[in-house]
């Protein structure tokens, strides 16, 4: 860990709970709860220590919660954007050290890191602008002297559960859009990567406190899947967004289902490129390579498989081989191109996911290792892996949070969009043509069935302008642009009589 990113984690600590050390390690301890040691998977060395939240705790968090959306939703959302563009301003000035716990407690790139931070600054402007947006709808009655419209209200308490992939920005989708509409949030990061949330909690009390406003406004509880079922089960919490695996999501969608409550789920991916004779190969290396190592391929929109056309199959392989050969691994704060996966849990599925795909009979062209020594002591470092497969087989089927590459071949566009849709995920896919008629079939209602599909751009990777989410097993849930913003919002829709009698609805007559 660099001077700059102790510092930061020093300066931002809990003040309640922290006792910083020389090392810049950190302790946010309740002598009473269950502890948790957190270490970076970059060097392996401990950063710091947590507290999970107790039930009492997460009790008063409730409480704080609801007497803070008292006061929250009455401010006019003009106002609650100016908050949020403090929020952001504020991240501009921390960008640098926050992006670098990011990648020193995560394990992406730097740049990566650097991005994520960004990706929170994006939405907090989007969202400032969003907060003189929040539109209804005026309709015309059908009796006389009535005025008929709709409007959007703040729903309460908006929980949200982040994976450790996108340790901050995935939070902030959620939470700038649902401030803006009047929403106060309560957080659950993983357990996994807690620290970069505490950092950017601590920086969002800063703002509040020199507003005057609640700290219930946003709220940090740290915990495993227990907290999480305590918020799932909560009917004082209508909306939950939940981000992770489609065996997480399954459980916290049935709870609310089960309460009639709302959930927001962006889960599992299985994303695809189809790669037609038509496509510019080398424009489509690029997004290949950056789709299937990027975050050394724990993106929920990592690319898994690739399709290509069989005139092409052999020449894109060997260039795949090539290109990985020249990939370097190492520290991610240090210029390389692949960090470490996220823990030793993730190196042993990446090892049975190879073993498996063996098993199934897949062929696997290059990589499958893990990698030791100087440089490499955290054990989390692998090679990214390419492997020759059948979409059939289960391996492929499944999504394994690691490098793994899975190259398919096709002979026509129907079959290789069939492939791309033979999978119970639908997050991300792409296709490079520079052929019109086979972008526009893979965009077409008989196309990709997956919530984001591009033309030329690889799957990984998405702006804050457009609504994120995905289809099938990955929930179905959408984040960040377009009209997200109404998930955290209620529909009611208003009819005014300024007339001087009650006529009823479809001409019914009623008089007395």
């Amino acid at each position: 860990m660099t001077a700059t990113t102790s510092n930061f984690l020093n300066q931002l600590a809990i003040s309640a709970h922290n006792a910083g050390t020389s090392t810049g390690q950190q302790h946010f301890s309740n002598p009473n709860a269950k502890q948790k040691d957190i270490y970076s998977p970059v060097d392996g060395k401990l950063i710091g220590s947590i507290s999970f939240t107790t039930k009492e705790e997460y009790e008063n968090v409730i409480l704080k919660a609801e007497e803070a959306y008292k006061i929250w939703r009455k401010i006019p959302a003009p106002k609650r954007g100016e908050i949020v563009r403090q929020y952001g301003n504020l991240l501009r000035e921390y960008k640098d050290p926050l992006g670098r716990l990011v990648s020193y407690e995560m394990g992406k790139s730097l740049q990566e890191g650097l991005g994520e931070v960004q990706e929170m600054i994006d939405i907090c402007d989007f969202a400032v602008g969003l907060s003189r947006q929040l539109h209804g709808l005026t309709m015309h009655s059908e009796r006389p002297n009535h005025r008929m419209y709709e409007q959007w209200h703040p729903i309460g308490i908006v929980g949200v559960i982040s994976a450790f992939n996108f340790p901050v920005a995935v939070w902030s989708w959620n939470s700038m859009l649902a401030a803006i509409c009047g929403d106060v949030c309560i957080w659950k990061p993983s357990e996994k990567t807690p620290l970069s949330a505490v950092a950017c909690q601590n920086l969002m009390a800063q703002i509040l406190k020199e507003n005057n406003l609640p700290e219930g406004i946003f709220n940090l509880i740290n915990g495993d899947y227990q907290v999480g079922e305590w918020m799932s089960h909560d009917e004082r919490i209508p909306l939950v967004s939940a981000t992770g695996s489609t065996r997480m999501g399954k459980a916290v969608g049935s709870a609310l289902a089960q309460r009639f409550g709302k959930a927001l789920l962006e889960l599992g991916g299985n994303n695809a490129i189809i790669l037609t004779p038509n496509a510019n190969l080398e424009l489509a290396m690029v997004g290949v390579l950056f789709g299937a190592v990027g975050t050394a391929g724990q993106r929920c929109t990592t690319t898994r498989r690739l399709i290509i056309h069989e005139s092409i199959y052999e020449t894109v392989k060997d260039k795949l081989v090539k290109a990985y050969g020249q990939l370097t691994i190492g520290n991610p704060l240090e210029a390389n191109l692949v960090g470490p996966l996220i823990d030793k849990d993730a190196v042993n599925a990446y090892l049975k996911a190879i073993e498996q795909l063996k098993a199934e009979g897949g062929t696997v062209l290059c990589g499958a290792e893990v990698l030791s020594g100087v440089g490499y002591e955290s054990g989390c470092y692998v090679k990214p892996t390419i492997c020759e497969a059948n979409n059939e087989y289960q391996i492929v089927q499944s999504e394994t949070f690691a490098p793994i590459l899975y190259l398919l071949k096709y002979t026509e566009l129907e079959e290789a969009i069939a492939l791309q849709n033979g999978v119970k995920q639908g997050l991300s896919s792409a296709i490079f043509t520079n052929h019109m008629q086979e972008a526009e079939e893979f965009l077409s209602a008989w196309g990709s069935d997956c919530g984001i599909a591009n033309v030329n751009i690889g799957t990984s990777g998405a702006e804050i302008g457009g609504a994120f989410g995905g289809e099938k097993e990955t929930g179905g849930g959408r984040e960040s642009g377009s009209d997200a913003w109404k998930a955290y919002m209620r529909r009611q829709t208003n009819t005014l009589n300024f007339g001087k009698v009650l006529p009823l609805a479809q001409g019914i007559k009623f008089d007395l």
